[in-house]
């Protein structure tokens, strides 16, 4: 190769890759007002912002792309363990991560920074960001849930359990979660329609319930298939 042709691969080849990000970013900055809710940003997802960055939570957390990788992804945090599940870790993580290998330092946050942070995360996940990340995706099984698919087989439910992020909370067959309890034994002495129940409104149940409601998590099919499943863990 001579240097002339490597001189044109490298004009060519440069050129070509600024014009395509700078299409890119023009593309982005177009987009950025419908992709980012821009007209939900409201005070208080403000203030939870200035909370996220108060604490140094992106010490240990990564939230659209940005900060450490200790802790979980938050981006999608409020589709992974709901609401009230993050105001249940804010409040006390020496008591939601006793059992994780990860920890959380308690942060002695006030009750309206909690509130700030919930909608500063809950704003953050109604980003169009091309269902990133991937480890939040509802189409993208992990390893661990592979693992427990290959353990209990793939019926309806089964599929809703692992698609619906109920793993993020629970596990099951000794894969999932550590913040709910296990599930391995959660169909002894329970009838599908206690189950559903308790799927749709923890709470409602039992007051000292942290997980959150379900019922606009789940279509009424999916309810029923993931409550079928569960009854059969005995």
């Amino acid at each position: 190769m001579t240097k002339k042709i490597a001189f044109w691969i490298f004009l060519i080849g440069t050129l070509s890759s600024a014009a395509l990000f700078l299409g890119a970013t023009y593309d982005t900055h177009r987009q950025v007002g419908t992709l980012a809710n821009v007209d939900k940003l409201s005070d208080q997802v403000v203030a939870g912002k200035r909370a996220f960055e108060k604490y140094n939570c992106n010490d240990c957390h990564t939230i659209l792309g940005f900060g450490g990788y200790y802790a979980p992804d938050l981006t999608k945090v409020v589709r992974r363990v709901g609401e009230e599940g993050i105001r249940y870790r804010l409040k006390s993580p020496e008591v939601a991560f006793a059992n994780s290998p990860r920890k959380m330092p308690q942060q002695n946050l006030s009750g309206q920074e909690i509130t700030d942070l919930v909608a500063f995360f809950s704003w953050v996940g109604e980003i169009n960001n091309n269902d990133w990340p991937p480890q939040d995706s509802k189409k993208r099984l992990s390893r661990g849930e592979q693992m427990m698919v290959a353990k209990v087989g793939v019926s309806p439910g089964a599929a809703v359990f692992q698609t619906k992020g109920c793993m993020n909370c629970h596990a099951l067959h000794g894969t999932g979660g550590t913040f709910g309890p296990p599930l391995d034994l959660v169909g002894r002495g329970k009838t599908i329609e206690e189950i559903e129940h308790y799927i749709q409104n923890p709470g409602g149940v039992n007051p000292k319930a942290k997980m959150p409601p379900q019922k606009d998590n789940l279509s009424q099919r999916e309810l029923e298939e993931v409550a079928r499943f569960l009854a059969t863990q005995k």
